[in-house]
């Protein structure tokens, strides 16, 4: 009996002294794990904002915990604070910050803090691995499929055959150079802006989406001449000796059209020769070959959305 008493006694000591060990826990905690990631802060931005994404990505990705969280603030491209609160989870808050780099990637931090921390909680902390290990190795992860996703989105794309159609044709001011084939990108992201700011400085009326018009592509010498247009409303008398005039005539063509990275239009091309080989039509002596941006990647970040119409004329 009396041994009893004293492990009564001594448990009741132990309980104590556990409890004193509990109360003396921090009363709060901080989180945060960083990563860069290949890609445009407002891409990554758009998919940790949307709480439909969350699934493909986030430990907190069911439907129950993304109720649970909420966002107070958003400043976008550049940081979002959030409050979260679930049955087994302190009252926290979750900060993110995208930070662009001069290699195009951005550097995302993602944090969670939490204070007032019950002692409940604390009493389930002890059991549990250090909670800044384990939440952040959750973080970490959670950053590794942002990653994954984020970067596969970004290569998503489709090509899809219009069909034989019409191209209406129209005047357009343009400028001409031939380069290397593997400089063709550098090139014409110097001498298509080029232009578009001649039309600008002049209140030019434009009437459609810039385009390059292929003269020649010669894979064996590596070399592409073309010219970098503007469409415009009517014949335009220029006063710079690198920027003129020009006008298709109307002209019977394939159009094919590419949703995705500008890095899939080769891909686009051989399709639309295949399809006119196929076909059984014939490409126009000295045609026209067209390359039109839909969209402008200086203003759409990701490339999975960009936009882009191909015309090859074709004999009648």
């Amino acid at each position: 009996m009396k041994t009893f008493k004293y492990f009564l006694f001594l448990l009741l000591i132990i309980s104590i002294g556990f409890c004193v060990y509990v109360a003396v826990q921090p009363n709060s905690f901080q989180v945060s794990r960083t990563r860069s990631i290949k890609a445009p802060a407002s891409v990554i931005y758009n998919q940790v904002i949307d709480f439909k994404t969350w699934e493909t990505w986030s430990f907190l990705g069911n439907k129950e915990d993304t109720k649970a969280i909420k966002t107070l603030n958003a400043t976008p491209y550049s940081s979002i604070e959030q409050s979260m609160q679930t049955a087994n989870f302190p009252p926290s808050k979750n900060y993110w910050t995208f930070t662009p780099n001069n290699d195009e990637s951005t550097t995302v931090t993602y944090s969670i803090t939490a204070s007032n921390l019950s002692f409940g909680f604390k009493i389930k902390s002890v059991f549990m691995d250090d909670i800044e290990k384990q939440m952040g190795a959750q973080f970490q992860h959670s950053l590794e499929k942002l990653d994954s996703v984020v970067v596969t989105n970004m290569k998503k794309y489709s090509i899809e055959i219009q069909g034989i159609t019409e191209h209406s044709g129209g005047f357009y001011i343009y400028n001409t150079t031939s380069c290397k084939i593997n400089d063709l990108a550098t090139t014409i992201n110097t001498l298509l802006p080029k232009v578009i700011k001649y039309a600008k400085n002049n209140n030019i009326a434009i009437s459609g989406f810039p385009f390059i018009n292929y003269h020649s592509y010669d894979t064996i010498n590596n070399a592409v001449m073309f010219s970098c247009c503007i469409p415009t409303t009517a014949k335009v008398i220029t006063t710079q000796p690198d920027i003129l005039t020009g006008q298709l005539e109307p002209f019977k063509t394939l159009k094919t059209s590419l949703k995705g990275d500008y890095k899939n239009l080769k891909e686009a091309w051989d399709m639309s020769f295949k399809y006119i080989t196929n076909s059984g039509n014939t490409l126009a002596d000295n045609g026209p070959m067209l390359e039109v941006y839909i969209t402008d990647a200086s203003l759409i970040a990701n490339p999975a959305d960009w936009k882009t119409d191909i015309y090859i004329a074709l004999k009648d």
